[in-house]
């Protein structure tokens, strides 16, 4: 049974528009992880700047200031 060209012109059709359908998805999820990096990269500025208060502090504590 052989495939006419018209079916195959569909099917591609579908499987282009199915590929738009996953790249826009694909676009999604890139946007969702950069915004779980950047509070990441929050989250790490925010820890490193209270070790640096608690450091500041226990030299306070050690010079008896």
């Amino acid at each position: 049974m052989a495939i006419g060209i018209e079916q195959l012109k569909a099917e591609r059709d579908r499987l282009k528009d199915r590929l738009r359908e996953i790249e826009a998805d694909q676009r999604k999820v890139e946007a969702e992880l950069k915004a779980v990096r950047q509070k990441e990269l929050r989250v790490k500025r925010e820890i490193e700047a209270i070790g640096t208060l608690i450091e500041v502090a226990e030299l306070d504590q050690q010079t008896g200031s």
